[in-house]
């Protein structure tokens, strides 16, 4: 069965890819919802706005994707409770994003979890940021925030927690393990301890030149928020963008996708007792960065990708190096695979280690790179393209064993397929704009941009009023649906592997703890 089995009724809805937009009633919604995960279709993200202001009251927005396009429902909440029911029967991955958008917005919802999960006591319990009446932070005295962790009991168990500040340069999380012995018998995270007030932020802002904001919602996907952004905002103005535009902003998202994976290949080497591995491939991650800030002036390419295009284009001199760089990368990558593939102790810790069969990804909603590790083909390049990926095949990598190894496959092959990918672009460039002025953005639309990052689907959705600021900016993390499948990867292993689990998802905190 699809979506449109139950018969929504098509609104205007700007986006990437062909979509539909319906209003429904409580009933319709949970219909939907349930066709959707009969169907298989993806619950790609859920968030609430305050419409009071339109005679709206609070709008939960529920985008879903299956083999027609985006979906998203829009459901009006009754005033007297803004209550919804539960939607984690349907998709697992919904439990997280309700708690937001009850810390966020005041959704309460029937029969789910009622636990905080981006407050942690910093702000009153009645005090909802996104509600357009909300005033500023009113200040919050110091709480002891006593999170209800669920334990283990038993004979021999003891719990470990991690966390939250952690020993290395890393975001914090909170990690608590339920172990007889070393095996793990169950793990949860509480995670939102860097919510940084970001969808408050971007309220007021003019549409236009949020972008830069967009960029670093998580620094390690800064071209694939800020080309989602941007996508966005240029379908609400009707802009299209240069095909030498495109055709740039495809490099960039390569490149960011190549410079994660070598920086992943070699932190995965490294928690697994192989430092060769970490020192090589951080000498390749760093050649791509200089490479990157030489050609694009940002090693990280931040604030490169902009509504109408891109804001820094390439001169022949700069595309003939980078198209370099990538004959140099490929010879050296195939060699590191040889020594990795040929370790026997690095195979050893990482073969059958943090496992994700193709039925529990399925069944718990796991996307991105982790889902095409355990058997799944989802990719946004092929299977929503924009241009310039809709006129040129690009290959989804996939393995089936859904363990470290795999992740770790997927990655090597994705940097050769990445490598591939930016030389057919540069080599195609055409002459022409890399820029265009953005029109005036149309007021009261939805506008949804989604775009393929190197960890897996990123959307940002947003709509604007008649001044040109932004009424309200959802930007979308994958994390938030492969962090909970985390949990149940570590169940079985041992505690010293899960640092290694958990570097071969290498999720993000900042995209998630908006």
């Amino acid at each position: 069965m699809k979506l449109g089995t139950i018969g929504i009724a098509p609104a205007r809805l700007i986006a990437p890819a062909p979509a539909q937009r319906g209003a429904v009633d409580t009933t319709a919604l949970m219909t939907a919802c349930r066709v959707a995960a009969e169907g298989r279709a993806r619950l790609v993200a859920l968030w609430a706005t305050d419409e009071r202001d339109r005679g709206r009251g609070l709008v939960l927005r529920v985008a879903l994707r299956d083999a027609d396009g985006l979906t998203v429902l829009e459901h009006a909440l009754a005033e007297t409770t803004w209550h919804c029911p539960d939607l984690t029967p349907f998709f697992p991955a919904a439990g997280r994003l309700q708690r937001a958008a009850f810390d966020l917005c005041g959704v309460a919802w029937d029969g789910a979890d009622q636990r905080p999960w981006l407050r942690h006591a910093a702000w009153p319990a009645d005090w909802f940021p996104l509600r357009r009446d909300a005033a500023d932070p009113p200040h919050a005295p110091a709480a002891v925030d006593d999170y209800a962790f669920v334990r283990v009991d038993g004979d021999g168990v003891h719990e470990i927690p991690v966390g939250p500040v952690h020993a290395g340069i890393i975001e914090p999380g909170h990690f608590r393990f339920q172990v007889v012995g070393e095996k793990v018998l169950r793990l949860e995270e509480r995670l939102g301890y860097v919510h940084k007030g970001i969808e408050r932020r971007f309220v007021g802002q003019p549409v236009v030149g949020a972008h830069r904001l967009a960029g670093r919602v998580s620094g390690d996907s800064t071209v694939a928020y800020a080309w989602a952004y941007a996508q966005a905002v240029e379908g609400l103005a009707g802009t299209p963008v240069p095909p030498r535009a495109a055709m740039l902003r495809a490099v960039l998202l390569e490149r960011e996708r190549i410079a994660n994976h070598l920086g992943d290949l070699g932190a995965l080497g490294n928690d697994a007792g192989f430092a060769f591995g970490l020192a090589q491939f951080s000498r390749l991650r760093e050649d791509v960065l200089r490479a990157n800030a030489a050609a694009f002036g940002h090693r990280l390419l931040m604030d490169v990708v902009v509504p109408g295009g891109v804001a820094r284009d390439v001169d022949d001199d700069a595309r003939d190096a980078l198209r370099a760089q990538h004959v140099v990368l490929a010879a050296e990558l195939a060699r590191l695979r040889e020594i990795y593939d040929e370790h026997a102790g690095l195979q050893d810790r990482i073969r059958a280690c943090g496992v994700v069969t193709t039925a529990q990804a399925l069944a718990l909603g796991l996307e991105g790179l982790a889902a095409r590790a355990s058997g799944l083909a989802l990719d946004l390049r092929r299977d929503a393209p924009c241009a310039p990926y809709d006129a040129m095949e690009v290959g989804v990598v996939t393995r089936r064993d859904g363990d470290v190894a795999a992740r770790l496959a997927v990655r090597f092959d994705e940097v050769v397929e990445s490598l591939r990918v930016c030389d057919a672009l540069l080599a195609a460039l055409p002459d022409g704009d890399s820029h265009v002025a953005v029109g005036t953005p149309a007021p009261f639309t939805l506008a949804v941009g989604a775009i393929e990052g190197w960890r897996g689907p990123v959307l940002v959705a947003l709509d604007c009023a008649e001044d040109g600021t932004l009424r309200h900016c959802h930007p979308h993390d994958v994390s938030w649906h492969n962090w909970p499948v985390l949990e149940h990867a570590v169940i079985g292993n041992i505690v010293p592997d899960f640092p290694l689990i958990n570097k071969s998802f290498n999720l993000s905190y900042s995209g998630h703890d908006l």
